[in-house]
C-alpha cells in the first residue's frame, strides 16, 4: 500500500511554509510499501497533525494525502473502519487508552475488535516490556512511561499493513525503549509492513529507508 503526499500543508502551518526546509509539507513524496521512514520535526512543526491526516483524523489542510492513489478525503465511515482494522495501526501521541479501564480490558477490547492474537501471546508482549503484574491495574494509575508500553502493545494487536508511530518512546528509557523497537520491528517485519515514525530528535532504533524533515 504506497502513500502518496502532494504540496500537504497544514492550515496551522500556512503562515510558516518556508521559513524552514520540509521534505513533506508543500512537497511531492511517494512512500513505497514496506519503507520504514523516520520523519524528523522540532515542536510545532506538525508531527501528530501528520499522522491524524494519515489516519484521517482531520481536513484542515490543503494539498492530497493518499493511500494506494485513493485520496483520503474521499473515505467514508466504513471506508476509514476497515483501514483502521486491517492496514493501519497507530501509536497516538497521546495514547488514548481508557483510564478507567484495567490493563487486560484495554487490551482486550483491541483484541475483540481484531481477532488477531490470543491473550496468552499479548500477555507475554506485556511481560516483555516489564509490565508482568500490572495485569489488573487501572490504565490511570500507571506511570506515563508504563502506558506509552501498553499502547505499543495495543498497536500490535491487529493486522496492518503500515504501523504509525508519534513519539512512541518518549518516556522510555534507553532500555525499555530497546525492549519495545524490537517487540515492534518483529511484528512489522511478521506483517511484512511498512512503518511511519516521527519524533523530535533523530534515532536509530529500527533499520530505516529513509529520514526525512517534516
Amino acid at each position: 500500500m504506497q502513500l502518496q503526499l502532494s504540496n500537504l500543508v497544514p492550515e496551522p502551518l500556512k503562515s510558516r511554509l518556508g521559513q524552514q526546509h520540509s521534505d513533506i509539507w508543500g512537497q511531492v513524496q511517494a512512500i513505497q510499501p514496506g519503507e520504514k521512514v523516520f520523519f524528523r520535526a522540532p515542536s510545532g512543526k506538525g508531527k501528530s497533525t501528520f499522522m491524524h491526516i494519515l489516519y484521517g483524523l482531520r481536513n484542515d489542510y490543503t494539498g492530497t494525502a493518499a493511500w494506494d492513489g485513493k485520496d483520503v478525503r474521499g473515505h467514508n465511515d466504513d471506508q476509514w473502519a476497515a483501514l483502521r482494522s486491517k492496514d493501519i495501526s497507530i501509536v497516538f501521541q497521546d495514547l488514548r487508552l481508557f483510564g478507567d479501564l484495567t490493563l487486560a480490558e484495554n487490551i482486550n477490547i483491541k483484541r475483540a475488535l481484531t481477532n488477531t492474537i490470543d491473550e496468552e501471546e499479548a500477555r507475554q508482549w506485556l511481560q516483555q516490556l516489564g509490565l508482568e503484574g500490572k495485569w489488573e491495574q487501572k490504565a490511570e494509575t500507571l506511570s506515563y512511561g508504563e502506558r506509552q508500553r501498553v499502547a505499543i502493545v495495543r498497536s500490535l494487536l491487529q493486522p496492518f499493513r503500515w504501523l504509525l508511530l508519534d513519539e512512541p518512546f518518549s518516556h522510555l528509557d534507553d532500555d525499555n525503549t530497546k525492549k519495545a523497537a524490537q517487540l515492534i520491528y518483529s511484528r512489522v517485519e511478521a506483517n511484512k509492513a511498512g512503518m511511519l515514525v516521527v519524533d523530535l530528535e533523530d534515532n536509530d532504533w529500527f533499520p530505516y529507508t529513509r529520514k526525512l524533515l517534516l
